[in-house]
């Protein structure tokens, strides 16, 4: 789960700490900060190798003050990064790279379309669907190293948000994208729900439907942040962390935790800050 960039309104980084992003990767970490991003993995013959880049803009800065569009915008820049780790480091591994998680997505997607087609577009229906559309991110999580390398980013941001080490920091974090999954499955369910009473149909109403539930989503995850400690934000933050204690993270060994020390000591170089 990739952390969620950050947007308008939200709290304030301690002095001269940067506002760090991540994903983790099957083989190691990114992380992204304001200008760029920085990727470490161990490789085939157990080296560690880097790489980092400038990220790409797509106006994030000019959608800042916009709620809804500024969300979905901050995000959208995220997942440009990708291609550039892959370009710039071949040795990475994406978390969805895998052949039985690709196996899954497809079989997610057919068992969706077989509940849609099994009657009219209910609310329970759409929950329905959108609770076996994770079903892919689960399987690649409970496969291979990425629930560890998932659990790398949280310790490694956490150890350089709090000036502690990564080996004693927990494995869940507040501003972990799994804190999305509630809100945006609801408002999908809701949305599709609406849009198929109203007539709407096809691929661009369904495209329309996700945009906007990711945009709410992205709000109701910063508004949880505006508001830390309330009775609201906990609850609201309450399906992400048990989907990250359950299944969505696992403690790293320390060599995992090298590879992650290794992409935030070059996030924090290329990003012209001391790591001390």
């Amino acid at each position: 789960m990739s952390k969620v960039p950050p947007i308008v309104g939200e709290p304030d980084a301690p002095p001269q700490k940067l506002r760090l992003g991540g994903m983790a990767l099957r083989n190691g970490l990114l992380v992204h900060g304001p200008t760029h991003w920085a990727a470490a993995v161990r490789n085939r013959e157990g080296e560690v190798e880097v790489a980092s880049g400038r990220k790409p803009s797509l106006g994030g800065d000019a959608t800042e003050r916009v709620p809804g569009l500024r969300g979905v915008v901050k995000l959208a820049e995220a997942m440009a990064v990708i291609p550039l780790v892959k370009r710039n480091l071949p040795a990475a591994k994406l978390p969805m790279q895998d052949p039985k998680t690709l196996g899954s997505m497809a079989g997610a997607a057919m068992l969706g379309q077989a509940i849609r087609s099994s009657g009219g577009r209910t609310f329970m229906r759409e929950s329905a669907v959108g609770l076996v559309s994770l079903l892919p991110a689960l399987f690649a999580l409970r496969s291979g190293d990425l629930a560890a390398y998932h659990g790398v980013e949280h310790k490694s941001i956490a150890a350089y948000e709090q000036d502690g080490e990564a080996a004693a920091a927990t494995k869940e974090h507040d501003r972990c994208g799994s804190n999305l999954v509630a809100p945006m499955l609801g408002a999908a369910a809701i949305g599709n729900a609406a849009a198929r009473r109203a007539g709407l149909r096809g691929p661009a109403a369904e495209a329309a439907v996700a945009l906007g539930s990711a945009a709410v989503a992205v709000e109701v995850f910063a508004w949880s942040e505006r508001h830390e400690g309330t009775r609201l934000s906990r609850m609201l933050r309450r399906p992400g962390y048990e989907i990250q204690r359950v299944v969505g993270t696992r403690e790293p060994t320390p060599e995992q935790l090298e590879v992650g020390n290794a992409a935030l000591t070059e996030i924090l170089r290329v990003e012209g800050v001391s790591p001390a």
